[in-house]
């Protein structure tokens, strides 16, 4: 197997060990307490929410590029692959969720608590799903940020696209950006990675198993883009002495 993808299969296992120790701990999401370290994780999701997901694909697109310093040519080719890996992910997440139909945590929660039926909330048009989650939530001491996000994430939980996005760009670095030396990058946009996830479990947004399923699709585009890129983008040659770290 070529190290670049023996690189991004071991960052595969690194990014789910958190939903498969979710998993295997039987913890279960309860809105009962917002603990000071909810509100970072809530700005990490952000990180990823349209519109400031757009601002973060950009700044990784520079970031890659800065740290490559590839040609002209080889530079647009390589933008164009980041780009169309994740609008892949994103377009595969989206075709996944209308067809599994999964709920989300919160949802499922306001079902048992408040008696709204999981099947009425999700045959309701988005914007009447987000007046009815207002309406639900308007007795309760809910944080404002916590209530605007889940008035707005009110579709499908399976798979994570949040999840898909950040680890895409983590594997993509690990596939691109380790092997070339620059390894406190990869780090921390891994870490970064982690961060996201942990936030949509946190916040009520997905199940362990949304995670999983995100973090596999991710690492197949991942070893397709880096693939290409090696082929495509003759700047992205792999110095001889690191080819096989």
């Amino acid at each position: 197997m070529p190290a670049q993808a023996r690189r991004i299969l071991a960052g595969m296992l690194l990014l789910i060990l958190l939903p498969v120790a979710v998993m295997l701990s039987n913890w279960h999401w309860q809105p009962n307490s917002y603990p000071a370290w909810l509100l970072p994780l809530f700005w990490l999701t952000e990180t990823v929410t349209q519109p400031f997901g757009i601002l973060t694909h950009c700044i990784l697109c520079g970031w890659f590029l800065w740290h490559l310093r590839c040609r002209l040519k080889p530079a647009m080719l390589l933008l164009f692959l980041l780009g169309s890996a994740i609008l892949a992910g994103q377009g595969i997440k989206s075709v996944i969720k209308e067809r599994v139909q999964e709920p989300r945590p919160y949802v499922v929660w306001l079902e048992q608590q408040h008696q709204v039926s999981v099947e009425q909330f999700y045959n309701l048009p988005r914007r009447q799903r987000a007046a009815l989650v207002d309406q639900q939530l308007s007795s309760m001491a809910l944080p404002p940020w916590l209530r605007n996000h889940w008035e707005k994430e009110t579709g499908f939980a399976f798979p994570s696209g949040h999840t898909m996005f950040a680890a895409s760009w983590a594997l993509l670095a690990i596939g691109l950006l380790w092997p070339r030396g620059h390894r406190t990058s990869v780090i921390l946009i891994t870490g970064w990675a982690v961060g996201v996830m942990a936030s949509r479990l946190a916040l009520g947004m997905h199940w362990p198993q949304d995670l999983l399923m995100a973090t596999g699709i991710s690492t197949a585009i991942a070893l397709i883009a880096c693939w290409l890129a090696q082929r495509w983008c003759s700047g992205l040659a792999v110095p001889p002495d690191q080819s096989e770290t």
